[in-house]
């Protein structure tokens, strides 16, 4: 059977994530995924681009999404009572600007002092829109574009196989920050052939394969860089067409619903292109994924267009 193997969002963009056992889809995403910001004194976000060491703080948002707690080694928790009523302000990603709510001097100076560089937090407000591209239009938060990211077990145990064969230690799952992992796919990369896909009473369309930065050099639990796996291996078998290397599949949300761990993952459209169309071939031996994701299998931290016209969209 193919099925969902773990669920994660990343309440404040750039942090580390939280393991979910169930959770709602929204039209966003994952529920409280990405919906906070850090950014500079410029309105400018922070990402592990260039704070890897934003890694090292770990949020817990309540299911309500009222109250936030950030935690991190070395200073004391901070409980944050979230704001959506105070005056909105103007904030930066990737050179876009957006409108958010600061939440305040308080967070601001723990952030500062937890960061090592002047820094405040933002919520993504009620009122806001945004279209993502791809294939599949969708929105999101604060996401770098498609609200889902989907990587298989499959996949990662292929590039593992491929990391270990040139002598280095495999990655860890966490370095490609996904929302849903999916196991019992037999062949890696299976999540780039899916057009459409349905999980329990959910439906999510394909949007682009999932090209990746400089962010999955991150060690996510020590928050420094280390490099130059997995990039380097991906370059010599999942070149993408338009430039970078491809891992994983980024969906937008067709249907919300309700999600967990253990939920049937049915593909109902699949791409009727050459597999991997645009990506360098030769992926390696697949190996046991079971030796490259203990801590993930414990529960640890850590109506669209499509079908026969479905095309992969760098």
């Amino acid at each position: 059977m193919v099925g969902v193997a773990g669920l994660f969002s990343y309440p404040v963009k750039g942090c580390a994530g939280m393991a979910l056992g169930a959770t709602e889809l929204t039209e966003r995403g994952l529920a409280h995924d990405r919906t906070f910001l850090i950014v500079d004194e410029d309105g400018a976000a922070r990402t592990q681009r260039g704070q890897p060491q934003l890694a090292r703080i770990h949020p817990d948002i309540d299911p309500d999404g009222r109250r936030l707690t950030l935690s991190a080694a070395g200073i004391e928790s901070f409980a944050l009572a979230i704001d959506v009523a105070a005056p909105r302000r103007t904030v930066t990603m990737f050179g876009h600007p957006y409108r958010a709510i600061d939440q305040g001097d308080a967070v601001a100076a723990w952030l500062t002092e937890a960061i090592g560089l002047p820094s405040r937090l933002v919520r993504v407000p009620p009122e806001h829109t945004r279209v993502t591209d791809g294939l599949v239009p969708g929105t999101s938060a604060f996401a770098d574009s498609c609200p889902i990211h989907i990587l298989s077990v499959a996949s990662l145990a292929g590039l593992n196989g491929a990391i270990t064969a040139r002598g280095s230690d495999p990655v860890a799952l966490n370095r490609f920050r996904p929302n849903i992992v999916v196991d019992g796919w037999d062949e890696p990369h299976t999540e780039d052939r899916a057009c459409r896909l349905t999980i329990a009473d959910t439906a999510l369309g394909f949007a682009k394969l999932a090209i990746r930065c400089a962010v999955t050099l991150v060690d996510q639990r020590h928050g420094v860089r280390v490099g130059p796996e997995p990039l380097r291996a991906l370059a010599t078998y999942r070149r993408a067409a338009g430039g970078g290397v491809a891992f994983g599949a980024k969906f937008a949300v067709l249907r919300p619903g309700l999600l967990a761990v253990g939920d049937d993952v049915t593909v109902t459209e699949w791409d009727s292109g050459q597999k991997n169309a645009g990506i360098t071939e030769g992926p390696p031996a697949l190996v046991s994924p079971a030796r490259f994701l203990p801590d993930w299998r414990r529960g640890g931290s850590p109506t669209a267009p499509g079908g026969p016209d479905c095309r992969y969209i760098p």
